[in-house]
């Protein structure tokens, strides 16, 4: 459990700009997170990561839902931290496929597709889950990319606040605050933390924020080639199909996958 105690590890609490425990709506109500007052800069973020490892605190830049005075879902207590599993009890591949399944069922009539068009939203694949994609080479360490990126979204949005999560993996941390963000795709943030724990170990992705319903991750190791970059756009449409049905133009994982070759940030919106 996050306490002031542990946030007064080697001194984290003089760096620490105002603040607050926030504690669960759920239950007794749990502590969740820190939340800062104001919104952090990217050097503290980063210095703040740089600890994790000696304060078991992992630090996260939470955007609140757009013209909220609450501050939803972070200082109106929105969160579920006693909701969902541990992610180390799932397959995070047989997530991927029962979720590609799912949306690639062609009796599906949730967005009105005809079969012909849902099939071409996932072509060359069709309803085949064409399996994991292979690990890529990573292009330097994680943690420089996790604090570049960092500094890219303090400077994009202005309306973040710092949080810090009782977890040793950002992965972890997303399920330790009670994120529901991915509500309407899964009810169990456990299973997408599952994944973005594999993703973590196969391409050095690293948890660097959260939003209402948006996820920041920073990756070291993206696909350089159009054969990687579909294979891992496959994985993502399994994970977020969203991204790709709403936010894609045209919506198809060709089209989508042209835009992952030497990314180095994943964002994930959920409707």
């Amino acid at each position: 459990m996050l306490s002031g105690q542990a946030i007064g590890v080697v001194d984290l609490e003089a760096m620490l700009p105002p603040g607050r425990l926030i504690r669960a709506d759920e239950g007794e109500g749990k502590v969740s997170l820190w939340l800062s007052s104001t919104t952090p800069s990217a050097a503290l973020w980063a210095a703040i990561y740089r600890l994790r490892d000696r304060t078991g605190l992992w630090p996260l830049l939470l955007k609140p839902l757009a013209h909220d005075s609450e501050l939803r879902p972070w200082e109106s207590g929105e969160l579920f931290p006693e909701m969902f599993s541990s992610p180390h009890i799932h397959d995070h591949q047989n997530l991927l496929e029962t979720w590609w399944q799912e949306y690639t069922d062609t009796g599906s009539d949730d967005d009105k597709l005809s079969e012909d068009e849902r099939l071409a939203v996932t072509a060359p694949y069709g309803r085949r889950w064409p399996g994991p994609a292979p690990s890529m080479t990573s292009r330097g360490e994680p943690d420089s990319f996790a604090i570049g990126y960092a500094e890219h979204l303090t400077d994009r949005l202005s309306s973040l606040r710092l949080g810090l999560a009782a977890a040793e993996q950002g992965s972890d941390a997303l399920v330790s605050i009670g994120w529901s963000g991915p509500l309407n795709h899964t009810n169990d943030t456990g299973e997408i933390a599952s994944v973005v724990r594999g993703w973590e170990d196969r391409f050095g992705a690293r948890v660097v924020g959260a939003g209402f319903s948006d996820l920041y991750l920073s990756v070291s190791a993206p696909p350089s080639t159009d054969e990687e970059a579909l294979r891992l756009a496959a994985e993502h449409f399994a994970f977020c199909p969203d991204n790709i049905w709403q936010n894609t133009n045209p919506a198809t994982l060709t089209s989508y996958a042209r835009g992952l070759i030497g990314l180095n940030a994943w964002e994930f919106w959920w409707d």
